[in-house]
């Protein structure tokens, strides 16, 4: 039922990771979705070059020290690197 599928999900949040990269540098955007249209986002830029998969790391750690620091404590993350989330 609807209402069993409510109570599963609730309390989760989803982390998502999703790199960016241009002639200027590569950055991240880090954002937190919770239930009731609930989102924190944050944004890095490097300042120096980072492999792909350090970017997708370093967001990543940051994405969780950052639930971390709001109280989460259900937390499903997604990103394009299988690396990093699988």
């Amino acid at each position: 039922s609807e209402a069993t599928r409510s109570n599963k999900n609730e309390g989760w949040w989803t982390l998502y990771v999703d790199e960016a990269s241009n002639r200027k540098g590569r950055g991240v955007v880090i954002t937190l979705e919770g239930q009731d249209n609930i989102s924190i986002e944050q944004s890095m830029k490097y300042n120096w070059k980072p492999t792909h998969n350090q970017v997708e790391y370093i967001a990543l750690i940051t994405g969780l020290n950052l639930a971390i620091e709001v109280g989460i404590k259900k937390l499903k993350c997604q990103s394009n690197s299988k690396l990093v989330t699988e």
